[in-house]
């Protein structure tokens, strides 16, 4: 899979870079390809602490309770089996979503203002949810659950 990364905001898109940024405007040129642009655990069947800090966690919920009508699917995502912290010096800065591998949105975090979690309220109720967490330090973290 190629990943194509944003210089400016660090956007990453997947299999080309885009003609502009979705997050930040910026031209294809300011998009590099990186085949290392996403963490991954050494061993996934063993996560270490660091991993469970890192690697987003999905919960999808059938059924809406914010949308009247039954017209989208509740997506709850928490940065971490085990809760990242958010400190002035180590936080989590933002969630980028993807419906296959398509850019869907970001919401942006402040340390010590805010957990590492939020919500989404999708329109589509198939297909595959991809959900990447740029840590200050430890970089971009990512997670996928079909819908």
């Amino acid at each position: 899979m190629k990943m194509f990364v944003c210089s400016v905001c660090g956007h990453i898109e997947f299999n080309e870079a885009p003609n502009r940024c979705p997050v930040c405007g910026v031209p294809a040129e300011k998009f590099t390809e990186k085949t290392d642009a996403l963490k991954k655990p050494a061993d996934p069947r063993n996560l270490t602490e660091g991993d469970k800090k890192h690697i987003p966690v999905i919960n999808v919920v059938k059924t809406c309770g914010f949308i009247p009508g039954g017209e989208c699917v509740d997506v709850h995502i928490k940065v971490g089996e085990i809760i990242h912290v958010m400190e002035e010096k180590h936080y989590i800065v933002w969630l980028d979503f993807y419906i296959d591998r398509k850019f869907a949105g970001r919401v942006h975090f402040t340390p010590g203002a805010v957990n590492p979690a939020t919500a989404f309220h999708l329109k589509v109720k198939a297909g595959t949810l991809s959900v990447i967490e740029n840590c200050n330090i430890h970089g971009n973290w990512m997670t996928e659950t079909n819908l």
